[in-house]
């Protein structure tokens, strides 16, 4: 409550302070627009190009906008970012974004563009000084500049053969940094965990032991798995991307993978549960043998044998374990 109370309603603001507003704004969205450059640099240069001139841009409309400040209102200015205004747009931080891919992050540096112009405009809409109106007005002129900016920069560093080739290496990145070994995961978690859940399950018919099994076969198989992704491969000379996002991928699909028919044994009745979860498996292998028809480009019907087969194999094995 105290750090709302400490922000400062936009509608309060000065002309002074909303062209300080303004300026640091600009500052932040070309810091912004050079960390993408430099990350997307090795592996996009193209798209890197386009960053780096909407930070030039960006920097541009900020000497403009100094320029206006020293001659309106002299050469101190204000001390105001986004995160002390109150309904102020904001920006996702970097870190969150770049993880998320490369057509991600443009979607991100056009949707920075249009937050910033409509923002300006609902706030010239709600202001009667003529002065303040044609203020914000000029900042959202200034924003819609942007964007055709970055289509103008777009068009000279990526044609179309760059930019196709350069979304084809993100998607062959996205499938080796989180398909592969999410699914990897996700197999081994719904298959390897078939035979000590249903094996206790036919052994006590107690649901409650069968899912404890199932909780901690599950959780120590997504540990021991997102481990050995991330230690396996620095990512380095494979390009398979960073250790710790596909040792993420790895142990979450592991562990949601052995929990998916463990979970049913929440219920009290046990027969009302393995057939619960006898469902569940099945989804879980067909899903398995879609993902793989869809990203890996296995042909389904290859895949669902392979899999169903095996699951089948391991559950058969579990059940006469158990019933033995």
């Amino acid at each position: 409550m105290r750090f709302s109370l400490a922000r400062k309603r936009f509608k309060d603001l000065t002309e002074q302070e909303v062209l300080a507003l303004a300026i640091s704004s600009e500052e932040d969205d070309a810091r912004i627009y050079r960390g993408y450059a430099e990350n997307l640099r090795e592996d996009f240069p193209d798209t890197a190009a386009v960053f780096d001139g909407m930070a030039a841009e960006e920097d541009t409309h900020r000497k403009r906008l100094i320029d206006l400040h020293e001659a309106r209102f002299g050469s101190t200015i204000p001390l105001i970012r986004r995160e002390h205004v109150s309904g102020h747009y904001a920006r996702r931080p970097v870190w969150l974004v770049e993880n998320l891919g490369l057509e991600r992050i443009r979607e991100e540096a056009a949707a920075m563009e249009r937050d910033a112009e409509n923002f300006y405009l609902a706030a010239a809409a709600r202001t009667s000084d003529t002065a303040t109106r044609k203020l914000l007005g000029d900042l959202a002129a200034a924003e819609a500049g942007h964007q055709s900016t970055a289509s103008e920069l777009t068009e000279t560093h990526l044609s179309g053969d760059a930019q196709t080739e350069e979304d084809s290496r993100a998607h062959r990145q996205f499938i080796l940094t989180w398909v592969q070994p999410g699914l990897a995961g996700l197999m081994d978690g719904s298959v390897s965990t078939l035979a000590p859940i249903f094996a206790t399950a036919f052994a006590t018919q107690d649901t409650w032991t069968t899912f404890l099994v199932g909780l901690a076969a599950s959780v120590g198989a997504g540990i021991s798995m997102g481990f050995t992704e991330a230690a396996s491969d620095d990512g380095e000379l494979s390009g398979r991307g960073s250790p710790w996002k596909r040792g993420f991928a790895s142990g979450i699909m592991t562990t949601v993978g052995g929990l998916g028919h463990a979970l049913p044994y929440l219920i009290p009745d046990f027969w009302t549960a393995t057939i619960t979860a006898f469902v569940v498996v099945f989804i879980e292998l067909w899903a398995i043998a879609w993902i793989q028809n869809k990203y890996m480009e296995t042909p389904f019907f290859r895949a669902a044998m392979q899999v169903v087969l095996g699951g089948a194999l391991v559950f058969a094995a579990g059940v006469l374990i158990g019933s033995g």
